[in-house]
């Protein structure tokens, strides 16, 4: 036995590995679990107490009290980011295809567009809707038949006709990829759980949205222009004022100003921490540093969801004033004990400038302190309201606000002109990039319309995950029982074999956050056949060997061996065919390659590595080995 130590403890890590990625699935599973039952028990509560209250009004609760307990104990969202992740097919939710409508860009992008531009611009979409041809190289073909340089309706009349298509290939690029960022942007905002957002062709975005199950929803999430505003950021007394009375309300105090007004309220030197999170609940979560000379508070990460139950309280609505709000901070600032910090702002609610006067910016690195910044250029009447915004707010923070989160929050140093702006800020060029694209989507956003969409129900969803577990089940038992029947107690070897190969294809995926679709279930049960394929051919290689009259041992050898190039060779090719189906496919052709080509690979390592181990074993003890 000693010489199958190594072998052995190769296949008892790899089974505990499998055990341990497979357990925050395990464990996220009995969460749900227990949160649906709260959810139902709150759900029959509510219509005992109020029968009449409507079903819309009903979800909503239930999902305030969903986030409510998911806020509370960040051990939940931690065990559900490492569990395995279920496709759109298995979740429910929608999968929407966008298209971005380059044509439309370079009708802004043309200078002095007359009818023949226009003509070709109509001739160059229909044709692009038939091909993957891009709408910039179609319109530089017509234009050129025609005779027509492409300086004459965009760049300078030096240009020549390569140097303006490769600007408006770049510009187009841009245009999907500042979709995209604005897409991204606008799902993480709403919350939605393990979105995709993947790019397709030259034009196409797709977006699946787990846990959105109606059409209103999604299209109101991804519909319409990004939202782009210059906020001025109130001063530091009037922010702790109004904090100050949020905390007091949260309290339960009956006279918040008492509290407003006390300067020593969140002196905390005296208190536990638990007696300063009951006396003052906001300020618990809501820190502030008092040598700061701005009232921005940071927040946790995992404190987020919390704070925006307290916020969104009538009480605590009664007390903030109707022109201001919170708005949290894009990125995090800085971690502590592994979580992330964000600030929270508060802003005056009514925007001083909107993001569609800025016409151009640039990231770039500033000459005198090597930093990244970012350089933003806004039109005539644009740069008119900035001179009057900035001259008039010297000294104090403007925040720029997209969709609702804020990227930055500079200071006003002196009044500015000519609309030319920095923002500065950036921990390296990459943020830069990030902030560019992100203040051009607001100034020269492409046309995006909804050319497809799917939708999954939960219920729907609940269905595949048990047609598709009862698949496997029973394509597993057809299996085992057929190898069993015909191969007596090596059928026995193969259908244990089975066990461990599921397990690991299971334990991969969720080791590498792989996301399981009814396709993936799919490539599961295809496994199933080819791994005792596998078997198949080695056992009747072993048979062969036995019938020329060779001993056990050299028959199990001599059958792997030759086994073993017609195994590899099969599966090989297979393999090949998976990353060529993910290369190119998507979305579920995508899950079925992947799902299939980790599944190869287990069945390899369950064939050829535990049955072998097993025979081995089986031969040294000397016991029989059936083979039907």
């Amino acid at each position: 036995m000693k010489e199958y130590r190594s072998t052995i403890i190769l296949i008892l890590g790899a089974i505990a590995l499998s055990l341990y990625l497979l357990y925050p699935t395990y464990k996220n599973y009995q969460q749900n679990k227990e949160i649906d039952e709260i959810l139902l028990e709150r759900r029959i509560e509510l219509k005992e107490a109020q029968p009449n209250l409507p079903k819309e009004e009903v979800d909503n609760v239930l999902k305030l009290v969903e986030d409510s307990i998911k806020a509370s104990d960040p051990a939940i969202a931690a065990t559900k980011l490492k569990s395995m992740k279920l496709g759109l097919d298995l979740q429910g939710g929608m999968r929407v295809v966008l298209e971005v409508n380059t044509g439309k860009l370079l009708e802004k992008l043309a200078k002095n567009p007359d009818d023949t531009f226009l003509k070709v611009m109509a001739e160059a979409e229909k044709e692009a809707a038939l091909s993957n041809e891009s709408v910039v190289e179609i319109v530089a073909r017509m234009l050129q038949d025609r005779g027509i340089r492409l300086s004459r309706y965009f760049g300078s009349v030096r240009d020549e006709d390569s140097k303006i298509i490769d600007e408006l290939n770049k510009n187009s690029e841009d245009a999907v990829t500042r979709a995209m960022e604005i897409i991204r942007n606008r799902v993480d905002q709403y919350g939605v759980s393990e979105p995709t957002i993947q790019r397709q062709g030259n034009r196409r975005v797709i977006v699946e949205l787990p846990g959105i199950a109606r059409e209103e929803e999604a299209k109101q999430l991804l519909k319409g222009t990004a939202l782009l505003q210059f906020n001025l950021v109130k001063d530091a007394q009037t922010t702790i004022d109004i904090m100050q009375k949020i905390d007091a309300v949260l309290a339960g105090e009956t006279d918040s100003s008492l509290v407003a007004n006390d300067t020593d309220s969140l002196d905390n030197r005296d208190l536990s921490p638990e007696e300063f999170a009951k006396k003052h609940p906001f300020f618990s979560v809501a820190l502030i540093n008092p040598q700061a000379q701005t009232a921005d508070a940071y927040v946790s990460e995992d404190q987020k969801d919390k704070l925006r139950l307290m916020l969104n309280r009538p009480e605590v609505k009664a007390v903030i004033p109707n022109n201001v709000a919170f708005h949290f901070s894009a990125k995090p600032f800085g971690n502590q004990e592994g979580k992330s910090i964000y600030k929270l702002y508060l802003v005056k609610k009514k925007p001083e400038l909107t993001g569609g006067v800025i016409t151009d910016a640039q990231a770039t690195i500033d000459p005198n302190t090597a930093a990244a910044i970012v350089n933003m250029q806004m039109n005539s009447e644009g740069a008119s309201d900035w001179a009057r915004i900035t001259g008039s707010n010297i000294g104090k923070r403007i925040a720029i606000i997209l969709d609702g989160a804020v990227y930055s929050a500079p200071n006003v140093i002196n009044k500015i002109p000519n609309g030319n702006s920095q923002i500065t800020g950036m921990a390296n060029m990459e943020e830069a990039k990030l902030l560019e694209i992100v203040l051009k989507a607001g100034a020269l956003p492409a046309p995006v319309s909804i050319i497809e969409e799917r939708t999954v129900g939960p219920s729907l969803g609940e269905d595949s995950i048990r047609a598709g577990f009862k698949s496997v089940v029973i394509g597993f038992i057809l299996v085992a029982l057929f190898m069993i029947f015909y191969y007596k107690k090596a059928g026995n070897v193969a259908a244990a074999s089975l066990v461990f190969t599921i397990l690991f294809i299971l334990g991969v995926l969720s080791g590498f956050g792989a996301t399981l679709t009814l396709p993936g279930i799919a490539g599961i049960i295809l496994t199933i056949g080819m791994a005792v394929d596998a078997n198949v051919l080695i056992y009747e290689r072993i048979r062969e060997e036995m019938a020329t009259g060779k001993t056990i041992k050299a028959s199990v050898d001599g059958g792997f061996a030759k086994a073993n190039s017609a195994i590899i060779d099969s599966n090989i090719t297979t393999f090949l065919t998976g990353i060529i189906l993910y290369q190119f496919g998507s979305g579920p052709v995508q899950g079925f390659a992947l799902t299939l080509m980790i599944s190869i690979a287990s069945s390899l390592f369950s064939a050829l590595v535990i049955v072998r181990l097993i025979f081995n074993i089986m031969v040294t003890k000397g016991m029989k080995i059936n083979l039907g």
